[in-house]
């Protein structure tokens, strides 16, 4: 039977060694270098929306007229298209 004191030793020891380990773990650790283009970020993510003002932002219909642009109408909350364009007309 271990007296108070052998237990308190060993278990001083066990939380040195579980530092040393974690601190061997953290060492150990490969860090990845991030390059991240904010601004290509940005205007990809600005690129089916339309600014309202003030950071604000609503999506716009996605469909190609046949003129060849994207229509610029404001879409179906839950849907990528307009009013006109979701009905299921070509």
């Amino acid at each position: 039977m271990k007296t108070r004191s052998q237990q308190a030793k060993e278990n001083t020891q066990l939380e040195t060694t579980y530092k040393n380990e974690t601190k061997r773990e953290r060492e150990n650790i490969v860090l990845y270098i991030v390059e991240i283009d904010f601004d290509e970020a940005s205007a990809s993510w600005k690129h089916n929306k339309k600014s309202i003002g003030n950071g604000q932002y609503k999506y716009i219909c996605s469909k190609i007229t046949k003129s060849g642009n994207k229509c610029k109408r404001e879409s179906i909350a839950g849907c990528e298209y307009c009013k006109q364009h979701s009905t299921g007309k070509p």
